[in-house]
């Protein structure tokens, strides 16, 4: 026992990573404080009620950090800023200057950075009417006087402001990337909700099928894990030098190549865009013209989170933003370029060019069975519905990826400091 603990401990005994440890925590506790602070004038009992009823909303409330359950001062969360960085990712490939701007370091980062915030207030100010249109829609909140309407848009604006600040400060100062672990705080603070429901559905539905379930959860963190840790290696060269009476180079590394280079992002991009056209459809259900309430109502309809056409275009889109992920994030020319900038080759294959095209021929092919085993995880939650009948746990697949995803990036960011530091790794 004392193995596994000992790195824990060497970890609450460094100070500066201590010091970091319990800033994360001190940002959660402040995070669930503001999830449980609900807006005035908001039936909690309806709500809860409706949430128990409705995945759309099921998943909406994941990428709220679990705040609109309760709709609280946070209400809708983090959804704003994840549009708003989808926005502008798309944007710098599209404008040559945002995309110089993205490649003058540190810079130009936080000028792009800066930009995703100011874009972010104005989606905010949107999202909040269309959320405060759907509740009024299911009578959860009264119709509003003017100046009550204009003050609770403002509260729940300012709550997603917040919250982005909350996640920027646990990058700075804390361990791990801001946003993904307070969608994950999110996340862990409904599982107590979920293993209620599932409880009450064990009495009205067969045993086996729960069984069956829980068996195939293990089954998908076991999956995630393995794609994650995943990596092509690619073997690189070093030329021999001498200088003076030494030698230098002639050793051969290898350049890894992770089978999931994008991460959880796709799924978070693909969810906040796969989930418009309802959130559109039901405020547009308000409008008092017939036609445009009745093709409101059918976009609904199509796209309901059991259909088929939600599913597909939720795994389509999936596979796409991984593709553009991944060409953002890696850039085998560049790779290409530093590899023979240091005198290093693959074997059988040309420095320069030549590498550039086989590095984008490998990252292709990878990049393909990462963006399918990361659609089918999208789905899963409807296959597994379909399979064992058991609807409860119908944001699971979504939520398992996401929270086993960023407990492994935070483990591998705790073990990078304390390898520093000539401590062993979590990992080991």
């Amino acid at each position: 026992m004392n193995k596994y603990l000992s790195p824990i401990v060497n970890a609450f005994k460094t100070p500066d990573l201590k010091r970091k440890i319990l800033f994360t925590a001190f940002i959660f506790f402040v995070f669930r404080l503001f999830a449980h602070i609900p807006v005035p004038g908001v039936d909690l009992i309806k709500l809860r009620s409706l949430f128990a009823q409705n995945e759309f909303l099921g998943l909406l409330d994941i990428f709220s950090g679990g705040t609109l359950v309760n709709f609280s001062v946070m209400a809708i969360g983090l959804n704003p800023y994840i549009n708003a960085s989808i926005i502008m990712q798309l944007l710098t490939v599209v404008f040559p200057k945002l995309e110089e701007l993205s490649k003058e370091g540190e810079f130009g980062r936080e000028k792009i950075n800066q930009y995703t915030r100011f874009l972010t207030i104005p989606l905010a100010l949107v999202q909040s009417i269309g959320m405060y249109a759907l509740l009024r829609s299911g009578g959860i909140i009264q119709t509003l006087s003017p100046l009550t309407l204009v003050s609770l848009i403002a509260t729940m604006t300012a709550g997603t402001v917040l919250i982005m600040w909350l996640g920027e400060l646990i990058s700075e100062f804390g361990v791990g990337n801001g946003i993904s672990l307070l969608i994950f705080a999110g996340i862990v603070g409904r599982l107590p909700v979920i293993a209620g429901q599932t409880l009450t559905i064990v009495n009205q539905q067969l045993l086996f099928n729960v069984l069956l379930f829980i068996v195939l959860g293990y089954i998908v963190i076991a999956a995630i894990v393995f794609i994650n840790e995943a990596v092509r290696q690619v073997p690189v060269s070093y030329a021999k030098r001498i200088r003076g009476n030494k030698v230098y180079g002639g050793a051969t590394n290898y350049l890894p190549l992770r089978l999931n280079q994008a991460g959880v992002i796709p799924i978070i991009f693909a969810v906040s865009i796969v989930l418009l056209p309802q959130l559109l459809g039901r405020f547009a259900e308000q409008i008092p013209n017939q036609f445009l309430s009745s093709v409101a109502a059918t976009i609904v309809s199509i796209f309901n989170t059991n259909g088929i056409v939600y599913n597909l275009t939720y795994f389509v889109l999936v596979i796409g933003f991984t593709y553009f992920y991944t060409a953002i994030t890696f850039n085998p020319t560049k790779i290409a370029g530093e590899i023979q900038k240091y005198g290093g080759f693959i074997p059988g294959i040309r420095p320069g060019t030549p590498t550039a095209n086989y590095l984008n021929f490998i990252l292709t092919r990878i990049t393909l069975a990462g963006a399918l085993f990361l659609g089918l995880i999208a789905i899963l939650p409807a296959l597994a519905q379909g399979v064992t009948g058991v609807s409860a746990l119908t944001i699971g697949g979504t939520s398992i990826l996401i929270v086993v995803s960023v407990v492994l990036e935070t483990v591998k960011q705790l073990e990078a400091q304390l390898v520093m530091r000539s401590y062993e790794g979590f990992l080991k």
